[in-house]
């Protein structure tokens, strides 16, 4: 699968490291699924980690600024509507449990606690706990740019320093690892999508 899949990716985009950075822009995959494909390249691994990070890094500014007026724009299209609203309501109600973590504390410490609970999900290195989710999650909470960014950039070189780490100790199964991290994805995809189905949509 591995050689397959890096076979077609560079066919596709024609140099391993824009591949690289390529990969790691992509919702659910990001640099966890970036790092391993990398190193199928034959690029080192740091190299791959370094790119697959600064490509997951710079998306997240993007989300921020456009994530908003992309919805405001879907919901003006009656058949995306229903979806966009579906979405909002999904990442307003894991920000609004990430708001609760406050327990009503006054405005900097909760804004505090908020940034440390953003960097802790973001840390962790599943497919729906990257830089897509956390970034929206951080819109919805309202954080300003300055607190959302630094704290997405921490969590994502943790969660890439463990991605790489992991690929380091079992480079010989790259290939399983490659395999898991997109069944992985598949399957939180589908558990999403089932979640933004049962969920409230935003109000108008």
């Amino acid at each position: 699968m591995a050689e397959a899949l890096s076979e077609f990716l560079l066919d596709l985009l024609g140099n391993p490291y824009i591949a690289v950075l390529f990969v790691s822009m992509f919702p659910l995959i990001e640099l966890k699924g970036a790092i391993p494909v990398g190193t199928t390249f034959g690029l080192g691994l740091l190299e791959t980690a370094l790119v697959a990070y600064v490509g997951s890094t710079v998306i997240s500014i993007l989300i921020f600024f456009l994530l908003k007026p992309i919805f405001k724009l879907l919901k003006k299209i009656k058949i995306f509507n229903l979806v966009v609203r579906k979405c909002e309501g999904l990442f307003i109600h894991k920000a609004e449990e990430i708001s609760k973590k406050t327990n009503g504390s006054v405005e900097k410490v909760a804004r505090k606690i908020m940034v440390i609970s953003l960097l802790i999900f973001v840390a962790v290195p599943f497919p729906v706990t990257g830089v897509w989710t956390g970034t929206a999650v951080a819109i919805f909470l309202g954080l300003r740019f300055r607190d959302t960014i630094p704290a997405i950039a921490v969590g994502n070189l943790i969660a890439g320093s463990i991605i790489t780490l992991l690929t380091f100790l079992f480079a010989r199964w790259v290939d399983i690892i490659i395999y898991c991290l997109f069944a992985l994805a598949i399957i939180m995809l589908i558990v999403t999508i089932i979640k933004i189905v049962k969920s409230k949509p935003s109000e108008e």
